[in-house]
């Protein structure tokens, strides 16, 4: 018998789930005399119905992949405002940002101080996380992803200093996400919610978790992406979303992530595109050491059962083809003389690649790009 895993699981203080929940911020956040709202371009213009009291400053240059420079940016906004609060209102980018700054804008350390697991000394600002996309689970974790344009890879900061004092999941702000990215932020959160189960890390209460994420994918994405205003599809993506992201603390995800890493870093597609393409091929990969858990996420999403591993790829990339998302890498710009590089950049992430059930040498990593082509 093998023993259990140790664990250690970190939620939000609060969490508010439902329609229209974004005008109950207020009451939570009380009296402060400066707030600082982290948005994209887009989201930013939700700030007005969170009625918030006292200065408000807004810094809504969020990309799809901040880099340093975004988050330097963001840190001297939140030096001039000097927050009492710091609101990440948007998807997984902008919120993996907002936490860094609620951490780091009154300190003296730096990003290459915190990165790392354990290494954020502590936070003195109060942090709220309103999801605005069902995808990543940001506003559950305590990780935070930043993009270095330089060496092409990501930075990751985790620290439990990073978890939000209040998360909100209100679908009626994720009415206007557009079907592609409703599909392809949906796979993100199914991936890390398989990903996750499928582990080496695997512990029984994350699987719990994991379960009931990808059973509401696998019920819900295809409701969402045909109609964008679908309350309960989109609440329930929400929620897989949460529960993805709380998959991502205590056990993490795997290869397929690592395998989208360098897509989004070298190739600039966004983050839940790039899980999408690779998780067909990495669930088969994965298949013949995970056979029972691969066959209970198969039947969740409606794949079939009793699948071969050819059969399985073939299902999860028909699953992915009908949310209308693009699966080939050429059609993104990607040349065969990228795949290379990609699959070592891929392969170098051992934080990842190390949970991964099945070992993938470079070569492995480099067949799942060719067949994604």
């Amino acid at each position: 018998m093998t023993s259990t895993p140790v664990i250690t699981l970190h939620q939000p203080k609060r969490l508010i789930v439902g329609a229209g929940t974004i005008g109950d911020v207020s009451n939570w956040v009380g009296e402060v005399s400066s707030t600082l709202v982290i948005a994209s371009p887009i989201t930013g213009s939700f700030v007005d119905r969170l009625k918030l009291p006292g200065k408000v400053a807004l810094f809504d240059a969020i990309p799809g992949e901040p880099e340093i420079s975004t988050l330097d940016a963001a840190l001297a906004a939140a030096r001039a405002a000097k927050p009492d609060l710091v609101i990440g209102l948007g998807g997984g980018s902008v919120m993996d940002v907002a936490k860094l700054v609620a951490a780091m804008w009154d300190g003296e350390q730096t990003l290459a101080d915190v990165a790392g697991p354990n290494r954020v000394t502590g936070r003195r600002t109060r942090l709220a996380q309103i999801a605005t996309t069902a995808g990543t689970g940001s506003e559950a974790g305590i990780r935070s992803l930043i993009t270095d344009p330089v060496k092409g890879n990501k930075i990751a900061v985790e620290s439990p200093h990073l978890i939000a004092d209040l998360a909100v999941l209100d679908p009626e702000l994720t009415y206007s996400v557009p079907p592609a990215v409703t599909a392809a932020t949906g796979v993100d959160a199914m991936a890390h919610c398989v990903e996750a189960f499928t582990n080496k890390r695997a512990h029984p209460m994350i699987d719990g978790f994991a379960r009931m994420g990808f059973h509401l994918v696998g019920k819900y994405l295809g409701r969402a992406v045909r109609d964008g205003s679908d309350r309960e599809a989109r609440e329930g993506l929400l929620l897989a979303s949460y529960y993805g992201g709380i998959c991502l603390g205590p056990v993490n995800t795997a290869a397929g992530h690592a395998i989208a890493y360098p897509l989004g870093t070298l190739l600039h597609l966004p983050h839940g595109l790039a899980n999408a393409i690779v998780f067909p091929h990495v669930l088969a990969f994965n298949q013949p050491v995970v056979s029972a858990k691969t066959a209970e996420v198969a039947e969740a999403l409606g794949l079939g059962s009793g699948l071969s591993q050819a059969q399985l790829r073939d299902a999860a990339l028909a699953f992915c083809g009908d949310l209308g998302l693009e699966m080939s890498l050429a059609r993104h710009g990607a040349t065969e003389n990228d795949l290379s590089r990609y699959a070592e950049d891929a392969h170098a992430i051992r934080r990842l690649m190390d949970n991964n059930p099945a070992d993938m040498s470079v070569d492995d990593v480099l067949g799942i790009y060719r067949a994604s082509f």
